[in-house]
């Protein structure tokens, strides 16, 4: 449950960051928003300043409400949140704080708010890691303090039977203290199929756990089932190496999605490893035990993938609909609406149908079908 409650907050954030770019861009070019809301609808509680003697009025219920100002809400669902901009479905054309009636330039501003916003918000939180402390691979030589940490094990393998946990620092076994990575894989290939004992520091304390390396190692896998094991070192930087470390971050992030993105479109089997809603969350589930800081940067992760989904060319989203502007720029005149609305239509079922299949393959690869299946 605390996994669940962790990934809706970072997702309600991110989303909520996107929709506050859109937000403050129309509002700093006359543009009105009818409602800006954290969350999404029913509406549970709003706030919106009276049209006559312009004080705050608060007022329950998903009531419609009227008015010349934005109305901010509080909504029963806790995922993100909206804005609607008046005029964005291409209606009121003729009012001057309407979206529609805006330049092309403005509009454009307005659509890809959210998306600067989203790498603005994720350049603040890997700063923020680099600030506070955060762990760093070290490869090649030895390092004189450098711990062996372990970063991901695989469903139902040894290293999860046996108890063994993202975050843990490995320290030890029968054979005595362990220096390196290598250490590790020879202690566990060395005694496959035998019981071995592991020396472990987790929160302060040093434990000891026992388990069976098996002998028929799984394609990718190692006899533990360990698919993450680094040594790291823990490193502080400075403000201004932090933001620098933090933007040629997102400049690496931006890479990495981009490829995955290529690979995708061309039909390369490794860009088909899309993972969607559930299997993001069941990789917080990871994340939490790393500590905040990995938090911090998997939440920046997320907010760099949320921005560029959003600006690429499809119906439905930012791209799209910053499309259908440059579109309007070369013919001279509007795309007509019916049009524009029913490709944004399609796009959005197209999208959903997309959300479904990927879900489904996140439950297989995940086992849950399996555990539902068992259960009946």
């Amino acid at each position: 449950m605390f996994t669940v409650i962790v990934f809706i907050i970072i997702l309600g954030v991110l989303v909520f960051v996107h929709e506050l770019g859109h937000f403050m861009v129309a509002r700093m070019n006359g543009i009105k928003a009818d409602e800006f809301g954290l969350g999404f609808p029913p509406r549970a509680l709003g706030l919106v300043r009276d049209d006559k003697n312009g004080k705050w009025k608060f007022f329950s219920g998903n009531k419609e409400i009227v008015s010349k100002n934005t109305i901010y809400s509080l909504n029963w669902f806790p995922i993100g949140g909206f804005v609607k901009i008046k005029g964005e479905d291409g209606g009121e054309t003729k009012d001057a704080d309407s979206f529609a009636s805006k330049p092309a330039w403005v509009r454009i501003a307005v659509l890809v708010a959210g998306v600067l916003m989203n790498f603005l918000f994720a350049w603040i939180l890997l700063s923020t890691t680099f600030m506070l402390g955060t762990f760093q691979d070290v490869t090649g030589e030895y390092v004189a303090g450098a711990k062996i940490l372990i970063q991901g094990i695989e469903n139902d393998s040894p290293a999860q039977k046996m108890g063994l946990q993202i975050g843990d620092m490995v320290l030890a076994g029968d054979s005595g203290k362990f220096v390196t990575v290598e250490d590790v894989q020879a202690y566990v290939r060395a005694n496959k199929g035998v019981e071995i004992s592991l020396y472990v520091q987790r929160g302060g304390k040093e434990i000891k756990l026992r388990g069976i390396p098996r002998e028929q190692i799984e394609t990718g896998q190692g006899a533990l089932g360990i698919s993450g094991l680094n040594e790291v070192i823990t490193s502080k930087f400075s403000f201004l190496e932090s933001l620098w470390k933090g933007l040629v971050e997102i400049g690496t992030i931006m890479l990495m999605m981009l490829d995955v993105l290529r690979k995708l479109f061309t039909g390369n089997k490794a860009g088909l490893a899309v993972t969607g809603i559930v299997g993001i969350a069941s990789y917080t589930g990871q994340i939490i035990p790393l500590g905040f800081s990995f938090l911090l940067r998997f939440a920046a992760i997320l907010s760099v993938n949320l921005g560029i989904v959003n600006i690429l060319p499809f119906p439905a989203l930012d791209g799209g609909r910053i499309l259908f502007v440059l579109i309007e720029k070369i013919k001279g005149r509007p795309v007509s609406q019916k049009i524009e609305q029913f490709f944004h239509t399609a796009g959005f079922f197209a999208l959903v149908t997309l959300m479904i299949v990927v879900t489904y393959f996140d439950l297989v690869r995940i086992h849950i079908l399996d555990k539902i299946k068992g259960i009946f």
